[in-house]
């Protein structure tokens, strides 16, 4: 009950003041009251557009994530392990982390087209940092005790994969999953603000373009509660596969 208040006092608060000063001061076009904007949130989501905007967006945000984690963890062990491919593969990889994925559309416009391929390639290309660089320093921060253990035992291949790296790499790698979430979906907005006929960017541009306010908040309102969805699905698995660490941490600190 406690975390609950915590959870909504604040939202209710922000809520409050936006009701209050929409209602004393004039009206502004730009800013639409919350009844206003819950009326135009259910006109407009509840529709034709949960088919044509939303789940195209959200099937385009998923596989980008699922492809960000796959790339990022293969990726990440391989070159956290070998120590000479992390010495070959830095450079690069600090360059091209350097480059802001947005600029990449244009270029992934003419390589892969203005499909869903080519937001999805948006999304993997930035989203898939965060996790890459995180899992790479997991790896390296591994216990080299233990390590030294699995080789005396003769633990190798897959095994020494399965039961020492990934464990021990695998907080990282869900705090690198943690940032990717919120860069895929800022992303994910941003590759169908370009040459698209669906999705969520495109639709709150158009209602932009035509002075539809409402609307286009209605849709900002659509992103956040989404992005808060996302975040409490993440806690729930990260809960359950970082279990063994959160309890470790708990005997820790009572210690």
């Amino acid at each position: 009950m406690k975390g609950l208040f915590f959870i909504a006092a604040l939202p209710v608060i922000l809520v409050l003041i936006w009701y209050i000063s929409t209602a004393v001061g004039e009206k502004n076009f730009f800013v639409p009251t919350p009844a206003l904007l819950v009326e135009t949130f259910f006109a407009t989501w509840t529709g034709d557009r949960i088919t044509t905007d939303v789940i195209p967006s959200l099937t385009r945000l998923l596989i980008g994530i699922a492809g960000s984690i796959i790339i990022g963890i293969v990726a990440g062990l391989l070159i956290g392990s070998v120590r000479w491919l992390r010495a070959l593969t830095e450079p690069t990889l600090e360059f091209f982390r350097a480059i802001p994925p947005t600029v990449l559309i244009p270029v992934l416009m003419l390589l892969i087209g203005i499909g869903d391929d080519m937001k999805v390639a948006v999304i993997i290309s930035g989203a898939v940092w965060p996790i890459l660089l995180n899992t790479i320093e997991g790896v390296r921060s591994m216990d080299e005790v233990l390590s030294d253990t699995t080789h005396t035992y003769g633990i190798k291949g897959f095994n020494r994969v399965r039961y020492l790296i990934l464990p021990s790499a695998m907080p990282q790698i869900m705090a690198g999953i943690r940032q990717s979430l919120s860069i895929a979906l800022i992303l994910m907005v941003i590759s169908e603000m370009f040459a698209a006929s669906s999705g969520l960017g495109f639709t709150i541009v158009q209602f932009q373009r035509s002075f539809a306010i409402p609307e286009m908040w209605s849709g900002i309102v659509l992103l956040g509660i989404i992005g808060v969805i996302m975040s409490f699905i993440f806690q729930l698995i990260e809960r359950n596969v970082l279990r063994w660490y959160h309890g470790l941490r708990e005997i820790e600190n009572a210690a």
